[in-house]
């Protein structure tokens, strides 16, 4: 059995299949992103979409995350890549730089669908927004600190290893090896 990984985003098949031993299979197709204030509802409503549009047969992974600041109780959250096409990663920085508190945290959640019911893993990490650094990683990575030093400072495996949807992908891992053999085939 394959699961396929809803995404356009390489680097995240490559993250997954270091996570999961069954197989992960790359399928880019454009689901609804729904407009809502959780992750879970957005990944859980993509995951259908994706599973029915791909034929119902293998089961479907589809992941949302975003940046949450927590002065502005959470947001963007779940708006980070409008935010970020909109204000701008320096703009969210600028706004950040106006208040008292700088925490932060990346957060993903991951939703399995194999045609019976939506299963989902979370994962976050800690930081805070700092002065853009780094040349590496995308979005928000130059302005997020984790540990003394921006994403974008940081390797692809040194990323990975403290990645929240690392993180997400063990706990999907440690699922899948206590799931009956019965729920992980198709339907």
């Amino acid at each position: 059995m394959a699961i396929r990984f809803v995404t356009s985003n390489e680097g995240k098949v490559r993250e997954a299949r270091e996570y999961l031993s069954e197989p992960v299979e790359q399928v880019d197709y454009d689901y609804t992103e729904i407009q809502h204030d959780e992750l879970e509802a957005i990944a859980a409503f993509g995951a259908r979409e994706a599973f029915e549009h791909l034929g119902g047969t293998d089961p479907v992974l589809v992941d949302d995350a975003g940046l949450f600041v927590d002065v502005f109780d959470g947001f963007p959250g779940p708006y980070s890549a409008y935010v970020e096409d909109t204000v701008g990663v320096e703009g969210v920085r600028a706004l950040v730089a106006t208040r008292d508190d700088d925490r932060a945290r990346f957060r993903t959640v991951l939703a399995y669908y194999d045609g019976d019911e939506v299963a989902t893993f979370d994962g976050a990490v800690q930081g805070r927004i700092v002065d853009p650094r780094g040349d590496g990683g995308f979005g928000y990575d130059p302005i997020f600190e984790h540990d003394g030093r921006t994403l974008a400072e940081m390797s692809t495996a040194e990323k990975n290893a403290i990645s929240h949807r690392g993180r997400a992908l063990a706990k999907f891992a440690d699922w899948l090896a206590d799931e009956p053999a019965e729920r992980k085939g198709p339907r």
